[in-house]
């Protein structure tokens, strides 16, 4: 069940498959009310394979958010907290992977989650969840820009930070600007990289602990520690929650690329099944290395998460107790490949975000241009003039406008996340509604709707948990207040001002369009 249900037998999967085909070829030029002065290139390109499916889920989770945040998560909650704090989360990214899964499958399409919200929910809230998470990644490709700069001026220093930053935007651009393949190759090779990290440094961390490595037996005594190993309790676990939370975001990424998935039945539920236990490895098993090794009140991981400083990455801490003494440079390349690896995503979920939209007239007409190799060229380079100068404002003045915007979309992934779930409790309301047998469904979503609950409930706490440490503070601090909320009711204004102008209402149940885009209704 864990795997979901594949319903069609081979010769009809070969049919329906087919038709998959066919079908995105139809649907992936612009809308016919496009003016046709904007002149159509050929369709998006279907040449993601299972391979480069599966690192893609896999490796839009590994990021500086397991390589560096993770041992911040280690100093607030011990080794027990961080521990059941990072299986909580795994346990939410898993059902809302699968919500979007179920969706992905029956709907194979360009655009994911902001398109099911606007099919199944309302246009104005699909609107809303596209352009505020388009807004989130443009942020987080500035971000990676800065810390590329950085990371690159640790082995020169001699040279101005901003020229490496330049010089990934244009790896970037070049690696989205092509083929599709190119970026579902370099995200292959970039995600092999960071398995292949935390997989030595998991076997590393267990020969340290066993004294094998280094020059102690450690043997999980820091797990003895005086406050260990659930240091601050339950406050400490909700703080180290929501690192974590930000630590999974990317693995929805997936969704988007299930437009350009060669055989996204096949495929996207093989990939997102098989990413819930490579989490558990990968994550997991980082989070409980590190909590043998290092003690929880090292005074290295008081900085930790400070991209300036990756000598006190817990991975480098480990590396060092290990007696590799290049583990310093070892983990500069290892995080550099992953910000690369993250704007690189960044510029591919933006462009196709971009072109959904101007299909659905919701963005202008020119970025629904697709180049002969079937690039959304003109959304892609204005991506990139975006991100470009929103990272130019990290030179301004004390950096006040930068880091407000960042943290004006950073809870927008878990926004996103929770947009996924909702439009698939529409779309299954729709389904039995509208006379269709669960059993016909390409994909089921495993524990459907308790996971989702369940999953809707942490996601809450998550965001709502953002300003936790405003109420903490004495006196209350409302500038952290007000940056940990505001992007909800950015998100609001930009839902209500769509619906006032657009006058959309609440779709209901009766009139979802379950037929457009999905074969399987098709064939049925």
């Amino acid at each position: 069940m864990l795997n979901g249900e594949l319903t069609s037998n081979i010769s009809n999967e070969k049919v329906i498959d087919n038709a998959i085909q066919i079908n995105v070829i139809s649907s992936s030029y612009c809308q016919p009310n496009i003016d046709n002065n904007i002149k159509k290139g050929n369709e998006l390109h279907r040449h993601l394979k299972e391979r480069h499916m599966i690192m893609i889920a896999l490796g839009g989770t590994i990021g500086t958010g397991l390589f560096l945040a993770s041992g911040q998560a280690l100093a607030s909650s011990g080794p027990g907290g961080s521990l059941t704090s990072y299986l909580i989360i795994s346990i939410m990214v898993y059902f809302v992977m699968t919500s979007l899964a179920e969706l992905s499958t029956q709907y194979p399409i360009s655009g994911s989650f902001n398109t099911y919200g606007s099919r199944f929910v309302d246009e104005a809230f699909g609107f809303a969840l596209a352009y505020n998470y388009y807004f989130s990644w443009v942020a987080t490709i500035s971000g990676e820009l800065v810390a590329a700069g950085i990371i690159v001026e640790f082995w020169l220093p001699n040279f101005p930070s901003i020229i490496w930053s330049l010089v990934g935007m244009t790896i970037m651009f070049i690696l989205n600007g092509f083929t599709v393949k190119g970026y579902g190759e370099a995200e292959y090779w970039f995600a092999m990289i960071k398995v292949l990290t935390v997989i030595i440094f998991i076997i590393i961390g267990v020969l340290v602990d066993i004294g094998v490595l280094g020059h102690e037996k450690i043997y999980g005594k820091n797990w003895n520690i005086k406050g260990a190993p659930f240091y601050k309790g339950f406050a400490g676990i909700i703080t180290t929650s929501i690192i974590s939370g930000f630590a999974f975001q990317g693995t929805e990424t997936i969704g988007i690329a299930a437009g350009e998935s060669e055989n996204p039945r096949r495929d996207v539920p093989r990939a997102i099944n098989g990413t819930i236990w490579r989490i558990i490895l990968f994550f997991v098993g980082s989070i409980i290395i590190m909590g043998l090794v290092i003690p929880y009140n090292h005074s290295g991981l008081a900085h930790v998460g400070d991209v300036n400083n990756v000598a006190v990455s817990p991975f480098t801490l480990v590396f060092l107790k290990s007696g590799i003494k290049p583990a310093v440079h070892i983990m500069n390349g290892v995080i550099l490949t992953t910000i690369l690896s993250a704007g690189n995503s960044g510029l591919y979920i933006c462009t196709r975000i971009l072109y959904s939209l101007a299909k659905e007239n919701k963005a202008p007409k020119q970025f629904c241009y697709l180049t002969k190799a079937g690039i959304p060229i003109w959304s892609l380079l204005f991506t990139t003039i975006l991100s470009t100068s929103l990272f130019a404002l990290s030179f301004i003045g004390n950096q006040i406008i930068y880091q407000w915007l960042i943290n004006i979309t950073g809870v927008m992934g878990f926004i996103a996340w929770l947009g996924i779930i909702f439009s698939h409790f529409r779309f299954r309301q729709a389904y039995i509604l509208q006379g269709y047998s669960l059993d016909n469904l390409v994909y089921k979503s495993f524990l459907y709707p308790y996971g989702q609950i369940i999953a809707s409930i942490l996601i809450f706490i998550s965001i709502f948990g953002q300003g936790y440490s405003a109420f903490t503070i004495k006196p209350f601090n409302f500038t952290n207040f007000l940056s940990a909320y505001l992007t909800i009711p950015v998100f609001l204004i930009v839902f209500f001002i769509y619906k006032f102008v657009k006058k959309t209402r609440f779709i209901p149940l009766k009139e979802i369009d379950l037929i457009k885009d999905s074969i399987q209704l098709r064939q049925s």
